[in-house]
């Protein structure tokens, strides 16, 4: 019987640790999308920005546009925060970008995109986030 509680207590410590880790990786405010696209745009996507933010992608289906908003998880002073949106594969240059200093959010940067993968991407303070080759037609 001893051997049974001994596993049970150091699967339950373990158990107890992981936990822990796992809700302090979380940031304590999350970005959230505020519909700084405009009308008729829904988000289809998005990824960390590390523990800094999130980067939104969102789509208008009736107009065929992508639109990305690279958002900090709290506003405070201006520091540099990128978003960037492209057609796979993006190659050397964004062909929507936006980068600057701001309190809360870049963008919102626009791309016609229907029927086609696309690449997009936020920063902020050298961290980034996005993916590529997704969200396709």
């Amino acid at each position: 019987m001893k051997l049974v509680k001994t596993a049970t207590a150091t699967v339950a410590c373990t158990a107890t640790v992981v936990a822990g880790a796992l809700a302090a990786a979380t940031p304590a405010y999350a970005a959230t999308y505020g519909g700084e696209c405009g009308s008729g745009y829904g988000v289809v996507n998005s990824a960390a920005i590390g523990a800094k933010g999130t980067v939104f992608l969102t789509y208008n289906s009736s107009t065929g546009k992508n639109c990305v908003v690279a958002k900090r998880n709290t506003a405070g002073s201006a520091v540099l925060i990128e978003a960037g949106l492209a057609v796979h594969p993006v190659g050397n240059h964004w062909t929507a970008y936006e980068g600057g200093y701001f309190t809360s959010y870049a963008g919102p940067i626009y791309l016609s995109a229907a029927d086609k993968c696309v690449d997009w991407m936020g920063r902020i303070s050298g961290t980034e986030g996005g993916k590529r080759g997704t969200n396709c037609g």
